[in-house]
């Protein structure tokens, strides 16, 4: 059968970080023999690559291919073109893994749109993700009408014929970036680019133990912009003088040249370090967008483009020392499960050191480079105040351990209120009014997002119901050229919402507050004592004519099967009865009262049956049965028999019990 996909993988001295890759890639849902994985060892020790040539040997679908050290990826990436013999290859870095059905999903989307480019969706432990490529799925995507350029790390699929027809290669050697340089050229020669974003197909993985730096560089490496220039050449080759090119030129002017220069990332960077990124800057602004450059920017972009392009190192740092004081503010409001799916309301706003951020109610931006910080904090807060309108919050729900994230609906409200006291930059206008706007009117006002999510738990995950496991909830919103993402908090402990657990969807979801953060999370299939079963009290339980009924705390949206597990105090058999959960947590079980008696039997319960069926939730309440009927009595704790008798002297209450016994 032909190779549809050949995964290459560069390696380097591979360890234990290349271990779960390698079972990502043997656990693929395509058949064996339809697919390859290449690994390109580029100069490894003498021992470090053994285990996959050993691999290799034992399994037709790995090969190696040895070579010299070429000091980075792009080398062993192309030899690897060179070797695979698939219809589309892959790039895979050896710390990262794969989805279960990331390759087979990838090719049959690329197949069935005819594309020589599959971008598949990615997540990035401990990094930020692309968020607006991945809204949905895109057949069809185009560099004038997708966010494509969010995207330009090398985990695509490329149809190995397109490679071969345009000649297209990675740069060799130790070049810097040279991945955003060959995927920016294949988006722009490609007859189509898909997008398939209902599914995480790579999980990236920051490796912690990469290659040193070259000795033979002799500048400092983050400051090399070669490869900003190298992107600019290839959008130039590649597309005509217009608007697309003009869009192209700015997301590099944003990225490679602006970005660099603001806030913390700058600040941190020593003396000497940054007054030579900021000369190499200017330099490539000068060269390639002339003075006006970043007039399309966003606001605050625009202000660093500008005073960049004329050289005012000192202005640049004074703006990002300014920068560093924006902040995105959370706050939740509310917090519900209504008819299965859990409401969240929240507010969100810019601050600055700590306080509302307050903006001008009026004012406009005039043309040119500011004049100084304070003309360019006005001009950056009017502009801020223009593009309101447009803002919109998203909520994510972003899994704690593989960080894949997921988009929530979400209605807004945008509220513009008058500032009460404080201002976002301190007064450094001098004019006496505490706005920051030069103009002495004295008119503040606060950008406030009302908000509200529906995340509903059937459909959370891109459609599907979310794993097991820990989630979190964050919100990001992008406004005046600040993107800020936190976490859905913090939250005063006294007054904030507490929603019960669930069941939803077949499985147990526990909105809950984290410790360390004080933030919204889910636990989904996992929580035990937090789902608060424990406060099941006496008037929650009843039996009657062999069937017991408990009131638990639960949401329950419609009725669902459980499983209700009654153990005895002394050695014997275990009973487990079907039981349904109905509508508002109330748990009906028939109990086999025949096969109780003599006994005193602990109760728990199965919440989620067809998804976990040997998760028991213990319920603070024991069942003693005997010739009278069933006694309902508190929970048997250690210390013994007399222990559990001065229990069952405190009984909750006495009902008799002799219908048609059930289950068992």
């Amino acid at each position: 059968m032909p190779v549809k996909v050949s995964v290459i993988v560069p390696v380097h001295d591979p360890g234990p970080r290349t271990e779960a890759c390698v079972a990502s890639l043997l656990g693929q849902s395509l058949a064996p023999d339809e697919y390859e994985v290449v690994f390109v060892d580029d100069g490894s020790g003498d021992t470090a690559p053994a285990p996959l040539y050993a691999l290799a040997a034992r399994d037709a679908r790995v090969r190696v291919v040895g070579r010299e050290d070429s000091g980075g990826p792009g080398e062993p990436r192309n030899a690897g073109i060179d070797a695979a013999r698939g219809e589309y290859v892959m790039f895979v870095d050896d710390g990262d893994r794969l989805g279960a059905e990331a390759l087979e999903r990838m090719h049959s989307y690329g197949v069935a749109n005819d594309a020589d480019v599959v971008v598949g969706r990615t997540a990035a432990p401990g990094r930020a993700a692309p968020v607006e490529l991945f809204r949905a799925n895109r057949p069809r995507a185009g560099l004038a009408d997708a966010p494509l350029l969010d995207s330009l790390t090398p985990h695509q699929m490329f149809r190995r014929a397109f490679l071969e027809r345009t000649g297209l290669r990675f740069a060799e050697g130790r070049h810097r970036a040279g991945d955003e340089v060959f995927v920016t050229e294949a988006y722009l020669r490609a007859d189509n680019v898909c997008v398939l974003a209902d599914y995480v197909c790579c999980h990236q993985v920051r490796r912690d133990d990469a290659r040193p730096p070259d000795p033979r560089r002799t500048g400092p490496a983050d400051v090399d912009l070669t490869s900003v220039r190298e992107a600019l050449d290839v959008v130039e080759r590649y597309t005509a003088p217009g608007p697309l090119r003009d869009s192209l030129f700015r997301r590099w002017l944003r990225v490679g040249l602006v970005e660099p220069l603001r806030g913390r990332r700058f600040l941190d960077l020593p003396e000497e370090r940054r007054r030579e990124l900021f000369t190499q800057v200017h330099a490539v602004i000068v060269e390639r967008f002339g003075s006006g450059a970043g007039a399309s920017l966003r606001a605050a972009q625009r202000v660093v483009a500008a005073l960049a392009a004329e050289g005012r190192y000192d202005d640049v740092v004074a703006f990002a020392r300014w920068e560093t004081g924006v902040a995105l503010a959370v706050r939740p409001e509310d917090v519900a499960w209504r008819d299965g799916v859990l409401r969240i309301a929240f507010t969100a706003e810019l601050t600055h050191d700590g306080g509302p951020m307050a903006f001008p109610s009026a004012a406009r931006s005039p043309g040119g480079p500011p004049r100084d910080l304070a003309d360019a904090v006005r001009r950056v807060g009017a502009d801020t105040v223009e593009q309101f309108e447009h803002a919109v919050p998203d909520l994510l729900l972003r899994e704690r351990t593989g960080a894949a994230q997921h988009l929530q609906p979400v209605a807004v409200v945008r509220e513009t209120v008058p500032a009460d006291g404080g201002d976002s930059d301190g007064d450094s206008d001098g004019d006496g009014d505490g706005d920051g706007d030069g103009d002495g009117d004295g008119e503040r006002v606060r950008l406030v997002l009302r908000a509200a999510a529906v995340l509903d738990p059937a459909t959370a995950v891109s459609g599907d119901a979310p794993g097991e496991g820990l989630w979190d909830i964050w919100v990001r919103v992008s406004l005046g050229g600040w993107t800020g993402e936190v976490r859905l908090g913090p939250a005063a402990r006294h007054g904030r919402p507490v929603p019960p657990a669930a069941v939803v969807a077949g499985r147990v979801v526990l909105p809950y507050w984290t410790e360390r953060y004080a933030s919204l999370a889910l636990d989904v299939g996992h929580a035990t004592t937090r789902l608060g079963l424990g406060r099941v009290a006496a008037g929650d339980v009843g039996v009657e004519d062999g069937w017991l009924h408990v009131d638990l705390p639960l949401h329950v949206p419609e009725s669902a099967d459980a499983v209700l597990r009654l153990v005895p105090g002394k050695p014997g058999d275990t009973w487990e009865v079907i039981a349904e959960l109905g509508p508002g947590g109330r748990l009906t079980a028939g109990l086999p009262v025949d096969g109780l008696r003599g006994g005193t039997w602990s109760a728990s319960v199965c919440l989620s049956p067809d998804t976990d069926g040997t998760r028991f939730h213990p319920l603070p309440f024991a069942l003693h049965v005997d010739q009278d009927g069933v006694l309902v009595v508190p929970a048997p704790q250690p210390g013994g028999a007399r222990h559990l008798a001065r229990k069952m002297r405190r009984t909750l209450y006495r009902v008799l019990g002799r219908g048609t016994p059930h289950g068992g």
